[in-house]
């Protein structure tokens, strides 16, 4: 899923776009739950910043341009340590660093947020850290997935399932169906399994509240431990089924 360097096939994308989009609709509402701040994505930021540069409100829009650069820090963040392992010698996966990062953030968040509560400041770093675990994330995915997969992102995905529904009318070539078939079930997965992310965190939202993104920590080392698995399991196999 994570290590795949081949073709990637829809099943491949669909582990990874379905695991980590649950992950991504549990970290969004609890930031809007608890903050009452939008974590996975940095389009709505700008239209608050022109609000607040236009209320003279300027330490605020400061503020959401730090947001920004959070999200924008995590991207950077997250090529550059996928690129380095990948360039290296080292024997494990290139995501490995940026997942186990991502965690360590989430987990971060809960503590500081349960000891120094939510109000005031504090909310403002606890959404800087998720905009920018999101920021890793939606980085891991897009290099992982070659720009296929999107987590945090679902104005591009709507936009993109409007286009192919669209292309579906006029295409009719096998092909051409196939592909836009494909496509259209990928999209509208990421799509579904985000709400249902979205809703399952607000239920347990409801019980626990921020300690909602331990569980979002637990799919994420779900995926590793799957994808650690599996990467052995068909290494094994090739050693010893295939000629050498």
């Amino acid at each position: 899923m994570f290590r795949y360097k081949g073709r990637r096939t829809l099943s491949h994308n669909l582990r990874l776009a379905t695991l980590l989009s649950l992950v991504a609709g549990m970290v969004n509402i609890c930031g809007v739950l608890s903050i009452k701040i939008l974590t996975t994505n940095v389009t709505g930021h700008f239209a608050f910043f022109a609000e607040e540069i236009i209320l003279k409100n300027y330490s605020m829009a400061l503020t959401l341009v730090a947001f920004v650069f959070c999200f924008l820090f995590g991207s950077f963040l997250s090529g550059l340590l996928t690129e380095v392992v990948s360039r290296s010698k080292v024997d494990f996966s290139p995501v490995l660093l940026p997942v186990m990062l991502e965690i360590s953030v989430l987990v971060s968040v809960c503590l500081y947020g349960g000891y120094y509560g939510l109000a005031g400041e504090n909310a403002h770093w606890v959404a800087s850290a998720m905009l920018f675990s999101m920021g890793l994330q939606n980085s891991l995915v897009t290099q992982v997935s070659k720009s296929i997969v999107r987590t945090t992102h679902l104005t591009g995905l709507f936009t993109d399932l409007g286009i192919e529904l669209a292309q579906l009318i006029f295409y009719r070539k096998p092909t051409e169906i196939r592909k836009l078939t494909q496509s259209i079930y990928l999209r509208s997965a990421i799509i579904l399994f985000f709400f249902i992310g979205s809703i399952a965190g607000g239920v347990i939202y409801s019980f626990v509240e921020l300690k909602v993104l331990y569980v979002a920590c637990v799919l994420l080392l779900i995926t590793l431990f799957y994808d650690t698995i599996r990467f052995h399991f068909y290494s094994l196999k090739r050693r010893i089924f295939e000629p050498h």
